[in-house]
This record gives C-alpha cells, structure tokens and sequence, in this order.
C-alpha cells in the first residue's frame, strides 16, 4: 500500500510554533523528495500540467528529482515559473496540480507541491540560477508591480530577450510575497529576496519607491522614457470594510495593515521601530487565507483568536492545510457567524463586537449556499481588536492617471484573459489589479500570459 499513501512532511509541533515566526513546514529531505517522486506514474497524458496555471511540465521535473538531478528538475520548472520555492510553499495544489493526479483517485496524490519546493530550495543551496536570454532584443518594457504577477512577467521577457525594468511603490520588492503573506509560511529573506535575486539575475532592472501615477505615469513612461511595452501588475490593495457601527473605533484593523506591518517590517519584533498592537483578545472577520495569516499572526503575538465567518466550515475558501494549522494552534472558529456592531469605550477603542447566528439558505450566483440570519440569536464577544479580511480591490490611482485605460465596476482594469491587452494599445495587465484579490499562482498565470502577448504585440511593431 505504500505507493498509495504520500510521504509525510516535516513541520514544527504545534505548541511550539504558535509562539515563534518561524516557517511551520520543514520540507523533504534528499531521502524523502526521492521516495516520494517514486510515486509519480508519470502518465503519457499528464492531467498535472493541465491544472498548473503556468504549465510546469511536472512529469519531467519529478523524473529528474527520481534520479537525483536537482539542477536539471530546477531549470526544467524555471522554463514555466519564476517563482518556484514561493508556489512550493502557498500555491492551493490541493485544487490544481495534485487535484488532477491520477494517484489521488485511489489514495494520496503525488506530493507535487513538497516535492517542487525541495528543488527549489535544494537549487538555492546549490547556488542554481535560472538560464537567461542567449539574446537581447533591444527593446524596453516596464512592469509595475514586484509581485507574483510582475515579478512572473519580467522573468519571462527577460528570457525572450527585453530590456525589463521592474517599478515597485514600496521600498521593497516582492509585492504580496512580503506584505501579505507571514514569515511562518513564507520566509522572507531565505526564500523571497533569493527568488527575486534570481529574476534580477536574468538582467531585470529593479527601481523601489516609484508611485505609478504620483513619482511617474504610464504615459510618461511610453511617451518620454522610451518604454514601448508596459505591464501593470499592481495588485489589489484597498482593503474592504462591512460599514457596520462601531468599525471606526481605534482597534479595528484591516488585515492588509495588520500583516503589513507584521510582515514588511517587522513589527512583531521587540526592536522594531514600526509599533503593532498586541491584543489579548482578537476578532478576524472572514474566512479566506489572509484570514487565517491574520489570525496566525495575532496568535504568535499572544492573542486568543477567534475566526467569525458567516458560513460552515465546509465553505471556508482558506486552504484546508491553513485551517487545520489554525486550530492546530489553538485558534477558536466561530463559523455560521456574522458582525453586526463593535463596541468601543468612552476613549474609543475596541471592547467587543455584537454576532448573529447564521444559517444557509438557497445558493448564491457562485453556487454557495447564501447565510441568512437567524432572528434574535444575537451574541456578544469580548475583544479588544477587530480584523476585518474580506478581500481587497485594486487601487484606482493608476488607472485614474493613465489615458484610455478602461475599468470595470469593480474599479479592475479591464484586459483580455488570452494575453493581458488592455484597451490603451501597449499596455498590458494581469493578476489582482484586473481580477480582484485572488492566489499567487492565478496571477503568476496571467503575468505569463502578458509577456507572451507583449512578445507578440512588439513582435508585430517590427
């Protein structure tokens, strides 16, 4: 049966990393990626590569880690991703790649995530980098943006040849990679710096502290700075709130500032110059990942952590890997759930929040059951911090500065799924910025996607 069952992976026990910032998951060794690489069966119709976004040829690569060649099964995934140890680490395989392998339908599906990390982080300690351009094309294209989108999109056009330069608006690369997404299951500087190293690695240009549409606009860019091609890749960042009474009240955060200051600087150690609040009793409002990183992190800074979510447990959209960490930790679910008022005292800050039982209805337009409140279940819930994670839209100051770019309702940048054209003619888009907040590896995809279509567009200008 052993062939049916994947190998177990390493990780910190739970008690233990509830109280400290470091990576939960410990990966495979040599021995163990080897074993488990057995697995794969290594089908003539590999319905892996069909659920991977950006198309790793994962047969090849698992074969190569088989007979112990780490460099080649790197280079085989960096011809598809820029990224590899990051999608090792937060990419929902789960409902991608190890969701199609045939493996799963009688037992346990290839470990395809553990075993992408092991040659990703195997190749970082080998000092393996990615093969670049053999030529130049002489051609300038500007990317904003340095997250999995934009990061995805220079590599691949710098491996076609471009002239890439990367503008980001914070003071440090990565987008979402180090703002968004904790140290506990990304770490920062062993994992995202060498990812991006490696992307600079294949000639791209990288320019921190850049405002799109403050420091410099698209047009600008096109028009004076020679750039013929442009991608915007800058995410989704405005973070949303329920407009219930009491959420102006000091103590109530959005996840975005909670694990931007936690993440991106640091916050939760003692010497840092950035300040967090430590709660004693903390309220995350949601149920997607950011959720669960929020709630996470709360708890590591020695809060007791309640989840509030308006539906069961079996419509949480947070990876189940996220959530059976999360109450493997110790944090409470209060699910069928729903915020209606937070209370503050007389110096306005947080005291508690008021909750309504839910219970599910007929299903929405996305196929879930809708909750509809249950009448006088009303309850209340001591807490002196409130973290609201219930998605985030894209920012509008690039598309209210940039000239014939159009936007949809939801304030995204309208562009086409095939290759990332917007309706301004060479300027391309991808990821959160026209999707909305969604998963590292779906906006990895798109950014793929527009280099391809950039190629093609410039291509065609010849």
């Amino acid at each position: 049966m052993d062939g049916f069952v994947r190998v177990p992976v390493r990780e910190q026990d739970a008690k233990v990393r509830a109280t400290n910032f470091e990576e939960v998951c410990l990966g495979y060794n040599k021995e163990e990626a080897e074993k488990e690489a057995l697995r794969c069966l290594n089908c003539k119709n590999p319905q892996c590569v069909q659920g991977c976004p950006v198309s790793i040829d994962i047969p090849a690569f698992i074969s190569q880690v088989k007979t112990g060649d780490v460099e080649g099964a790197y280079q085989t995934i960096s011809k598809s991703s820029a990224l590899p140890a990051v999608c090792g680490r937060v990419c929902p395989q789960e409902s991608q790649c190890e969701g199609k392998c045939i493996r799963g339908i009688k037992g346990d599906a290839v470990s395809i995530g553990k075993l992408e990390r092991y040659v990703a982080d195997t190749a970082r300690e080998l000092g393996i980098k990615p093969e670049g351009a053999k030529e130049k094309k002489g051609k300038k294209v500007a990317v904003i943006g340095s997250g999995p989108s934009g990061l995805t999109c220079a590599g691949d056009l710098a491996k076609m040849g471009y002239d890439v330069t990367i503008f980001e608006a914070l003071h440090e690369a990565g987008g979402v990679l180090v703002y968004g997404i904790p140290e506990f299951r990304l770490p920062k500087t062993a994992v995202v710096k060498k990812e991006i190293e490696n992307v600079k690695s294949l000639g791209v240009k990288l320019e921190t502290d850049v405002v799109i549409g403050k420091s410099v606009t698209i047009d600008e860019l096109m028009e004076k700075e020679g750039f013929e091609a442009v991608f915007i890749g800058s995410g989704a960042g405005l973070p949303r709130f329920m407009n219930i009474p009491g959420e102006q009240a000091m103590g109530v955060f959005s996840a975005n500032e909670f694990l931007t200051r936690s993440n991106l600087m640091k916050a939760f150690d003692e010497n840092s110059r950035t300040p967090i609040m430590r709660p004693k009793k903390c309220v995350v409002v949601g149920g997607g990942n950011v959720a669960m990183d929020a709630a996470r992190t709360a708890l590591r800074l020695g809060a007791e952590v309640h989840v509030v979510y308006r539906r069961g447990e079996e419509e949480l959209p947070a990876r189940k890997e996220e959530v059976g960490h999360a109450k493997e930790e110790g944090i409470i679910f209060d699910l069928l759930t729903n915020p209606v008022e937070i209370h503050a005292d007389e110096n306005g800050w947080v005291t508690g929040i008021t909750c309504i039982r839910m219970e599910l209805g007929e299903p929405d337009e996305s196929g879930r059951r809708s909750p509809v409140e249950v009448p006088g279940s009303e309850f209340d819930i001591e807490c002196d911090a409130v973290i609201m994670s219930l998605g985030t839209s894209p920012n509008p100051l690039i598309s209210s500065t940039t000239e014939g770019l159009e936007i949809n309702r939801r304030k995204c940048i309208v562009a086409q799924e095939e290759n990332g054209q917007t309706s301004k003619p060479g300027v391309f888009a991808g990821g959160d910025a026209v999707t909305g907040a969604a998963t590292v590896i779906l906006a990895m995809g798109a950014g793929k996607a527009a280099a391809k279509g950039i190629d093609e567009y410039l291509s065609s200008k010849q």
